[in-house]
C-alpha cells in the first residue's frame, strides 16, 4: 500500500476527492482503484510540522544572549516537532511506520518549501522507504488524476530539498548570530530592545529607510508653467510653453514676462505630428504581479492576496499560487479555449467572450516553454466557481486572474497621438497634445497599461492645419513645486523587492538577482513585509510604508554592511540555485556561511566604534520596547509647552509637559473639563495660537455653556473666553 503526505488538510481532501474514500482520524483511507490497486492512505502536515532547534537545545550555555558565545554554530543542524503540532505528527509517524506501507508519495506543494516540509517530517520520523513525488500545478480532479498517473522518481526533486534545507540552515545561522550580536551591542550603547536581522528582511528594510531619508532630505524647489489659449477663427487651442523640451520656468518674473509678451500676439501652427502606438495585452500574472495589482486596485496587503489565492487554489479554481513565471507551456495553453468556453457561461464575462483570438498557443508573449521552471503563470482552471460560496475578496482576486487570461486573447489597444507645435511672434514655442483611441482591444477587459492611458485626460484638439494663423487669447502663469519621491505602498514594495538587482553596482550580481527574482521568493516576500511590521521596523498607514525610529536606527547601526545590501542575497541565491540544479555542494556552501558569521562579528565590533545615536531616538525605542517589563505605550506629542521648551504629551487622562521631572514643569491640562472631553485638535490649536476653537457643551451645575479655552500669559493658566462676552 502507498501513503500520500500532503502539505495541508484541505490539499489532502482535494487529493482524495477523485476517489472513493473513508475519513479517519488525521487521514483518508482510499479504496482500491486503477491508480492505487491496493488502496492508499492520504494524510497531511499542517504546514511546517517541524522546525529547527533553538540554540539552547544544542548547548545550554547558548541560552543567554552574550557576545562571548558568538558565533553559535551547531555541529549539525537538527529539527524538532513543533509543540502545537505533535498530534498530527504522531498520526503521520504511526502511518508511515506501518509494515504494509511500502511506498511514500511526497504530496506537498510543488516547490522547494513543499519538498522541505514533507522530507523533514520523514527524517524526524526516522523512516527510509521508497518515495515518489506528486508534482501538479492545480488541484482539479483531472490534474490530480494526471499527477498520480505521472509520479516523478524521488531523486528528480532531491536537489531542491537540499537547496531548501541549505537556505533554511544558513538563514538560521546568520539570523541567530547577527540578531544576538546587534541586540547586545546596541544594549551596551543604551538601546534596550531586541533587534531581529535577516538575510532578506534587512536589505528590504534598508531600501525603505533609504526612501525615508530621500523624503526627509528633499528640498522642494518652485517653478512656473506658462499656459496659453489660442483662437484660430473661433477654433480654440490650449497650449503649453516650452523651450528645448523644457516647460518649467525657474523664475516667476521670467514666466510673467513671457506671458505678457505673448498676449494678443499672432501665433502660427509650425507643425502637426501624428503617431500611432500599439499596446500589447499585459503579461499573465505571477504572484508578485498579482499582489502589486491587488494592492493598487483594492489596497489588499501582499499577505492577504496570497492567503486569498491559496484558498482559491485549494478550492481548485486557480493554478499554483506561488509561481514566479508569467508564461505558459504548450500543455496549459491547450486548455485555455475550453476554459474560456466555460467562462462564457458566467453572466459577468458573457460580453467579453468569445474573444477575438481563440488560442494563444503560438503567441510567444504568453507561451514560452523556456521561461517556465517549476510552475507556469497563475491562471484559472476549468472548474467554474459557485460565486455564492466565494466571499467578496475571493471574488475580486478570482476576477483579476480571469480578466488577465481573457485579455491575453484580445487584440492590441491602438491609440493615435497628436502633437501640435506653434510659435508666437516667431519666438515663443508652444505645444499641444491630444490622443484618440482607435481600437479598444484588450482594454475592453481590463484598464491596465504601461502608458497609463486609462487615467490620461488629454485635450480633444480642434482640426487645424500647418501654417494656420491665430491670436493668443489668454495666458496663464501657474506656480508649481518639485515633489519628493513617493513612499512605497505594500504593492510597490513587492515590486521593489523583486527588482532589487537594479540597486546593485556589480553587473554580475545584478544579473544573478535579475535571474533569481530579487530579494526573497514569490512565496516569502509577503511574509518578509509582515515580519518587518511585527518587529516594529515599519508601519503601514493608508497603504503607505513608513520606517519607524527603530528601523531607522538599526540601518544606521549596520551602516554600509553586507547585511543591508542585496549583494549577499545575490551571492547566496546564485549558490542555492546551483545546489537546486545539482551543480553545487550544500556542504561547501554551509562552510562559507560559517566563515561569514565570523566576519560579521568582526565587522560589527569595528562598526560600534563610530556609533553616535540621537539620544531622543534611543529613549523612544527603549520606552516602546515590548520585551521590557517597564514597557509603556508610546505617548503622542501634541505640541510645544507654554512654560518651557518641553513637549506636551497625551498621557491618557491629561495633557502634560515632558519636562515635569527634568525641569519640574507644572504645565498640565485635564482631558475632561466640566464634563467636556478636550480633544487633541483643540489642545494643538491652543498651544499653537493661544486659543482653542469654540467648544460646546461645558456643564456647570444644571447649566450648559460654550466657550474657548485660552492661555492667560500673566497668570500662566488656562481660562475660558466666552462668545459675545456671554458668561454662563
Amino acid at each position: 500500500m502507498k501513503i500520500v503526505i500532503a502539505e495541508k488538510p484541505d490539499q489532502a481532501a482535494k487529493l482524495a476527492a477523485p476517489f472513493s474514500f473513508t475519513k479517519k482520524a488525521g487521514y483518508f483511507e482510499v479504496k482500491p482503484n486503477t491508480y492505487f490497486p491496493d488502496g492508499a492512505l492520504i494524510t497531511w502536515a499542517i504546514g511546517h510540522l517541524c522546525e529547527l532547534k533553538a540554540p539552547e537545545e544544542y548547548n545550554s550555555s547558548w541560552k543567554k544572549w552574550t557576545l562571548e558565545t558568538l558565533p553559535i554554530i551547531p555541529d549539525r543542524f537538527e529539527y524538532k516537532v513543533t509543540k502545537s503540532k505533535y498530534k498530527q505528527f504522531n498520526v503521520i509517524k504511526g502511518l508511515v511506520k506501518r509494515p504494509d506501507i511500502r511506498e511514500i508519495i511526497i504530496g506537498g506543494d510543488a516547490g522547494r518549501e513543499g519538498e522541505l516540509i514533507i522530507r523533514t517530517i520523514l527524517k524526524v520520523c526516522g523512516v527510509n522507504k521508497p518515495m515518489k513525488r506528486l508534482w501538479i500545478s492545480s488541484l482539479t480532479e483531472n490534474a490530480v488524476k494526471n499527477g498520480f498517473s505521472n509520479l516523478l522518481p524521488e531523486e528528480k526533486t532531491r536537489d531542491i530539498y537540499f537547496e531548501a534545507l541549505s537556505r533554511s540552515c544558513a538563514d538560521w545561522l546568520i539570523g541567530i548570530n547577527t540578531s544576538r550580536l546587534y541586540t547586545v551591542l546596541l544594549k551596551q550603547n543604551g538601546v534596550k530592545d531586541v533587534f531581529s536581522i535577516g538575510r532578506v528582511q534587512t536589505p528590504t528594510l534598508a531600501l525603505i529607510v533609504k526612501r525615508e531619508h530621500e523624503i526627509a532630505n528633499f528640498k522642494p524647489e518652485p517653478f512656473w508653467d506658462l499656459e496659453a489659449e489660442f483662437n484660430f477663427e473661433g477654433k480654440m487651442l490650449k497650449a503649453k510653453w516650452h523651450k528645448n523640451n523644457i516647460s518649467r520656468v525657474q523664475e516667476e518674473r521670467q514666466a510673467i514676462a513671457i506671458a505678457n509678451f505673448c498676449i494678443n500676439k499672432n501665433v502660427e501652427i509650425t507643425s502637426i505630428k501624428k503617431e500611432t502606438k500599439e499596446y500589447a495585452p499585459p503579461l499573465l500574472f505571477n504572484l508578485s504581479a498579482l499582489q502589486a495589482t491587488a494592492n493598487k486596485a483594492y489596497k489588499f496587503s501582499p499577505q492577504n492576496t496570497l492567503d486569498i489565492l491559496q484558498k482559491l487554489y485549494l478550492k481548485g479554481l486557480v493554478s499554483y499560487p506561488r509561481s514566479d513565471s508569467q508564461f505558459l507551456t504548450n500543455e496549459e495553453a491547450k486548455t485555455l479555449p475550453n476554459i474560456l468556453e466555460n467562462l462564457s457561461k458566467i453572466d459577468k464575462y458573457k460580453k467579453l467572450l468569445p474573444s477575438p483570438t481563440n488560442s494563444i498557443i503560438n503567441n510567444k508573449r504568453f507561451v514560452n516553454e523556456k521561461k517556465v521552471t517549476d510552475h507556469h503563470a497563475i491562471i484559472i482552471t476549468e472548474q467554474l466557481p459557485e460565486f455564492s460560496k466565494l466571499n467578496s475578496e475571493e471574488e475580486k482576486i478570482y476576477d483579476l486572474v480571469v480578466r488577465q487570461v481573457i485579455a491575453a486573447h484580445y487584440n492590441n489597444a491602438i491609440f493615435s497621438y497628436t502633437a501640435i507645435h506653434s510659435l508666437v511672434e516667431k519666438r515663443a514655442e508652444f505645444i499641444s497634445k491630444g490622443k484618440v483611441q482607435i481600437e479598444e482591444g484588450w482594454r475592453k477587459v481590463i484598464y491596465h497599461s504601461k502608458d497609463n492611458s486609462s487615467t490620461d485626460e488629454d485635450e480633444l484638439l480642434p482640426l487645424l492645419s500647418e501654417n494656420e494663423l491665430g491670436i493668443v487669447a489668454k495666458t496663464k502663469v501657474k506656480k508649481g513645486e518639485t515633489q519628493p519621491p513617493n513612499r512605497y505602498s505594500e504593492g510597490n514594495l513587492i515590486t521593489v523587492m523583486k527588482t532589487a538587482g537594479k540597486h546593485l553596482e556589480d553587473a554580475e550580481l545584478e544579473k544573478v538577482l535579475s535571474k533569481t527574482e530579487g530579494l526573497g521568493t514569490e512565496a516569502t516576500r509577503a511574509g518578509i513585509i509582515g515580519t518587518l511590521k511585527d518587529r516594529n521596523y515599519i508601519e503601514v498607514k493608508k497603504n503607505q510604508v513608513f520606517a519607524t525610529t527603530k528601523g531607522m536606527l538599526l540601518i544606521e547601526a549596520l551602516g554600509e554592511s553586507i547585511l543591508t545590501s542585496p549583494s549577499m542575497t545575490a551571492k547566496w541565491e546564485q549558490r542555492l540555485s546551483e545546489i537546486g540544479e545539482g551543480n553545487a555542494s550544500p556542504k561547501v556552501f554551509m562552510e562559507q556561511v560559517k566563515k561569514l558569521a565570523f566576519k560579521l562579528i568582526t565587522d560589527a565590533n569595528e562598526r560600534e566604534k563610530v556609533w553616535a545615536f540621537n539620544q531622543s531616538e534611543v529613549d523612544k525605542i527603549t520606552a516602546n520596547n515590548p520585551y521590557s517589563k517597564k514597557y509603556k505605550k508610546e505617548k503622542t506629542i501634541i505640541g510645544k509647552c507654554m512654560l518651557c521648551d518641553g513637549s506636551i504629551i497625551d498621557h491618557g487622562t491629561f495633557y502634560g509637559c515632558s519636562n515635569y521631572k527634568a525641569a519640574n514643569c507644572k504645565f498640565s491640562i485635564s482631558k475632561k473639563i466640566l464634563s467636556k472631553t478636550i480633544t487633541q485638535v483643540n489642545i494643538k490649536k491652543l498651544l499653537a495660537s493661544g486659543e482653542s476653537t469654540l467648544i460646546k457643551g461645558f456643564k456647570k451645575g444644571d447649566k450648559t455653556f460654550n466657550a474657548h479655552l485660552c492661555w492667560d500669559e500673566k497668570e500662566h493658566k488656562i481660562i475660558f473666553k466666552f462668545p459675545h462676552n456671554q458668561q454662563p
